[in-house]
């Protein structure tokens, strides 16, 4: 079961988006079609995905027009195949028209997400690796993103700064006390939350052990490396892996024990999948 974006977060976003693209009015559609015109139209995949974004496309064409037909033929976290349709739309010419390209960027953005955490997914699939996400996404649509990791099978890491501690060199490098004053002050900050810390050489890793931290990261590290930080965690601390986290990667990393790979290219730099509306009937 996907957990499902908030209602107030697909509002927010479909209308945002539609605005800054309709702006005061879609004059070439007003030009070009009158109002009375009424249309059936689809959505369909150009090409083999894992569908993300629904809820949010859906609600551009209700924004823009709530007299208009949808119809789901595909649920989010589906694969789909090339000409699948996943949306059907009724109603007036002119609405479809104006809402089409903000819902087809929604599609198109979210499901690249979903398709390449779907391909990480199964290039460590009978290992006891997690995906990870980061919070390397585009400004403002972190929660739509993150979705649509989940639509792929990934799994969250934190959302934001507020919800897990993770320590680095830089603030290391700014505190006194080192990292045991760190952990202390995260502790006291608030006991329950997960605390993380960074290690960039295996030299490191005894104390965060020592300090009882939750999870250790294993950055920028080499395959052989990894391996040796993860016999001396020895099951104690969890462990995530993070750095140059490539389709081609992955399962090797996969392979040296870790239980968690963290790759940032799944929201910064995702190749977006390729959707088109065509009109069906008038």
């Amino acid at each position: 079961m996907i957990s499902p974006l908030a209602p107030a977060i697909i509002r927010e976003a479909a209308a945002r988006a539609l605005g800054e693209d309709r702006g005061p009015a879609d004059i070439t559609t007003r030009v070009c079609v009158k109002p009375e015109v009424q249309a059936a139209a689809r959505i369909f995949s150009k090409e083999a995905s894992v569908l993300a974004g629904m809820p949010v496309a859906e609600q551009v064409f209700r924004e823009q027009d709530a007299g208009l037909v949808l119809i789901a033929q595909a649920p989010d976290g589906a694969t789909l195949e090339p000409g699948q349709t996943v949306l059907e739309i009724r109603g007036s010419a002119a609405s479809i028209l104006t809402a089409e390209r903000c819902a087809l960027n929604f599609l198109q953005q979210l499901s690249g997400v979903a398709t390449q955490t779907r391909r990480l997914v199964d290039a460590v699939a009978g290992t006891k690796v997690k995906i990870l996400d980061t919070r390397k996404t585009a400004p403002g649509l972190r929660a739509l993103q993150k979705y649509a990791v989940r639509c792929g099978g990934g799994i969250n890491h934190r959302f934001g700064l507020y919800d897990r501690f993770l320590i680095k060199d830089n603030h290391l490098a700014l505190m006194g006390g080192g990292l045991a004053g760190a952990v202390r002050a995260a502790r006291a900050f608030d006991p329950e939350i997960v605390l993380e810390v960074e290690a960039d050489h295996l030299e490191q890793i005894p104390e965060m052990i020592s300090l009882g931290v939750d999870v250790i990261l294993l950055d920028n590290m080499s395959l052989d490396e990894m391996r040796a930080g993860v016999a001396l965690i020895a099951g104690r601390v969890r462990t995530e892996a993070s750095g140059n986290m490539t389709l081609e990667r992955v399962r090797e990393v996969a392979g040296t024990g870790v239980d968690f790979i963290s790759v940032g290219t799944l929201t910064h730099s995702v190749q977006a999948i390729d959707f088109s509306l065509e009109i069906v009937a008038r």
